[in-house]
């Protein structure tokens, strides 16, 4: 018999992407998982919910999605939990009831940008991806994130900060390892504009709020990492480790056991990561303004699981098996790899903080030009054609 899963609890997560994009044509929004891993501690359960907090509704839902009170969630030690623990006394938790539609968004995308209305001729979903986003005040502050160990990346990174200290007098953000470069520490010309530059640290600075826009030098695994700073965008994988034996975990949607995995382990992961990992598990390609998590069995010993596509609203836990003969590991984008023990569970959802990013044409345009320039989508020999047959000198005359 199904252990009945642990109480379910939704924490949004408190770091978000600052970011903006042009009032012209609608741009891509990405999925962000908010894994419960490490946000309770920026959350205070003795206090009362903020107006904000209380705002929080999906009209798609008629007002049935709100914030509310809920039973305290019991989790295990800190260190091998990955659910919530309230603190001492009495607590107050978010919680929000169950719907198919996405999360109602929260719109700090930095101080200056603000969510444009959608024209009344166009179909408004109350879904993160239906947001578009322009600059009520011009940007002053821009995070550049610079590709570590690539020299063809130097010059356009000294240009490009030059750029935007001494051409725009802007607030230019760089980490303190990309300053630290031998190859910059010594150019003596760089040295006015590496003045001006400011610095964070990683797990200690927290910049969010400063931030208009980022800039990113480098391929998709520099734009990865620099969503990273903030939550998780492509996905979370639970796989079966080091272990020799299969893995052995319950999946559950809204509370309902769905399905147990036995194999290498299980994707969950958002539209924009369905062409990451998911895509080499055999998962579909799904649009970043498609409102859906996908659940990707990674080596099913099954020959029928197929990846599958739930909507956004749905909350998924995902708990190691009683009948399991090892433990599973997860990890975030890649990152923050830990051990998953028996009676450890996993609550993942749709964030309310999407990633806004600003598209070179439109949505469409530049998804389809990426998976064709990254991934080689559709190239083949193409096919060709018969050629006209030449019509004998005896047949034209009669």
């Amino acid at each position: 018999m199904a252990r009945k899963p642990p109480q379910e609890a939704l924490l949004p997560d408190t770091r978000t992407l600052a970011g903006g994009a042009g009032a012209g044509p609608r741009t891509p929004r990405s999925y962000c998982l908010a894994a419960t891993e490490t946000e309770q501690e920026n959350m205070n359960t003795n206090k009362e919910l903020s107006p904000d907090s209380a705002a929080y509704r999906c009209s798609a839902c008629h007002g049935d999605e709100t914030w509310g009170d809920g039973p305290p969630i019991r989790g295990r030690a800190k260190s091998r939990s990955l659910s919530a623990s309230p603190a001492s006394g009495s607590t107050k938790e978010f919680r929000r009831t169950r719907s198919l539609h996405g999360p109602c968004p929260v719109t700090t995308f930095g101080p200056k940008a603000c969510v444009l209305q959608n024209p009344q001729t166009i179909m408004h979903i109350q879904d993160p991806a239906s947001q578009r986003l322009t600059w009520n005040k011009p940007p002053k502050s821009v995070l550049v994130i610079k590709k570590i160990r690539d020299a063809r990346l130097l010059q356009p990174f000294k240009e490009l900060c030059a750029y935007l200290v001494q051409g725009n007098n802007m607030v230019v953000y760089v980490e303190k390892k990309a300053l630290e470069d031998p190859a910059i520490a010594s150019d003596e010309s760089f040295g006015p504009v590496k003045k001006k530059c400011c610095t964070f640290r990683e797990d200690y600075d927290d910049i969010s709020n400063q931030i208009d826009f980022i800039i990113c030098l480098g391929g998709d695994g520099t734009l990865l990492y620099a969503s990273s700073l903030f939550q998780v965008l492509n996905e979370v994988v639970i796989d079966r480790g080091p272990s020799s034996y299969l893995s052995n975990v319950d999946v559950y949607l809204d509370g309902h056991l769905i399905t147990t995995v036995q194999g290498d382990g299980v994707i969950v992961s958002t539209p924009t990561g369905s062409t990451a990992y998911a895509a080499a598990a055999g998962a579909s390609m799904v649009h970043p303004n498609v409102p859906a998590i996908m659940v990707t069995p990674i080596c099913p010993h099954s020959l029928s699981f197929r990846p599958i596509v739930v909507p956004a609203g749905v909350e998924l836990q995902i708990t190691l098996s009683p009948e399991a003969r090892n433990t599973a590991w997860v990890s975030f984008d890649g990152r923050k790899r830990q051990e998953i023990r028996h009676g450890d569970s996993i609550s993942i959802t749709t964030s309310c903080y999407p990633l806004p990013s600003i598209c070179v044409r439109d949505a469409v345009s530049d998804w389809f030009e990426s998976l064709a320039q990254c991934l080689h989508w559709n190239v083949r020999k193409k096919q060709a054609h018969f050629p006209e047959e030449e019509e004998e000198p005896g047949e034209a005359q009669g």
